[in-house]
């Protein structure tokens, strides 16, 4: 895994251009989802692909 597999709240912060306290209000949320489907997540970061699907409705290789 490289280091861009997942995001944290400051990368949230500034791709949505937030504070970084609804940052991570953001990753609780998407983390709860991935749980309920069985996801092991890990706390303050987030998947950087479910991020990306979830916010632009689409996976990053589709956009290019």
């Amino acid at each position: 895994m490289n280091e861009n597999t997942y995001v944290r709240a400051k990368d949230v912060a500034k791709e949505m251009d937030i504070s970084e306290g609804m940052a991570y209000k953001i990753i609780r949320k998407l983390n709860e989802e991935l749980r309920e489907q069985g996801y092991v997540t890990v706390r303050g970061r987030l998947s950087r692909r479910y991020f990306e699907k979830r916010i632009y409705g689409t996976d990053n290789n589709e956009i290019e």
